[in-house]
């Protein structure tokens, strides 16, 4: 494993392109720092400070801060759809092969550097997000710290999930720009099948269906915090009550997900005649 992964390692960092966009995407990150310096002018009244507003305590700020994080993940995804794109332009996938490299071990190399770039992101968020509580929450005993922490799990899957598929539409069709554009048409297809399902049973049955589509999947399992900050500061606003945590079955839904991504990438390697 770790020689599959320092070979694509050695790839990504002679290129100049990749690194920056590496480097972009283990910065971006931090700027979750900024949302608990930001301050609001109301109308030149008063200023609100988001820190004071007590929606960085624990064990909430686990649930704020992943979800901001997991919105900076396209910045990664051009390095993953590139490592493909490379691979075909500059023929280095072919003299891979010919080096003795085979099929399977080229596949888990991109999936190895899909998961470490993915752990490195939760290790960095988990880090912030530590610093940022301790600073600012009011809980700080070690069972409420602790509580929720399963939102980094749902975060690092989250990111797996999703760079498998970029790395698949990458080996679809060679191409970066072509690879991320299929991920604008998956999401335009997810929501007419959405309306599809609707139309013809309901709402309600649409939902439950559509938390299986690939990309919906992978939004559910860190939803958005709004709700949650807003049941914390009126609480006896009941109709703002939703399901916000991160379960075990969305977990294995994208984890199932990801294994089919790689699987077929596989496929489509060992099929096709380079």
């Amino acid at each position: 494993m770790l020689r599959l992964l320092n070979l694509e390692l050695q790839k990504l960092l002679l290129n100049r392109t990749s690194k920056i966009l590496i480097f972009i995407s283990f910065i971006l990150p931090f700027f979750v720092i900024l949302l608990s310096s930001l301050k609001i002018n109301v109308f030149g009244f008063f200023t609100l400070e988001l820190g004071e507003l007590g929606v960085f305590n624990f064990p909430i700020i686990w649930h704020l801060t992943t979800f901001f994080a997991s919105q900076f993940k396209f910045f990664f995804a051009i390095v993953v759809v590139s490592m493909i794109g490379n691979e075909y332009s500059n023929k280095t996938i072919k003299q891979n092969l010919i080096d003795g490299l085979s099929k399977k071990e080229f596949i888990l190399s991109k999936f190895y550097t899909i998961v470490f770039f993915s752990l490195v992101s939760t290790v960095l968020i988990t880090l912030i997000s530590f610093c940022i509580g301790m600073y600012y929450s009011s809980y700080t005993e070690v069972s409420i710290v602790v509580r929720e922490t399963e939102f980094l799990l749902a975060y690092f899957v989250k990111l797996i999930g999703f760079f498998s598929l970029c790395l698949f539409f990458g080996m679809l069709v060679k191409r970066s720009a072509f690879a991320l554009a299929f991920l604008f048409i998956v999401y335009i297809l997810e929501w007419i099948l959405f309306g599809l399902i609707t139309w013809q049973f309901n709402a309600s049955i649409a939902e439950k269906i559509q938390n299986f589509f690939p990309l919906k999947s992978m939004y559910k399992l860190i939803d958005q915090p709004f709700q949650r900050v807003a049941m914390t500061k009126f609480p006896d606003k009941g109709e703002l009550a939703y399901d916000y945590g991160a379960h075990s079955y969305e977990i294995i839904i994208v984890l199932c997900w990801t294994a089919l991504f790689i699987f077929l990438s596989y496929r489509l390697l060992k099929k096709r005649d380079l």
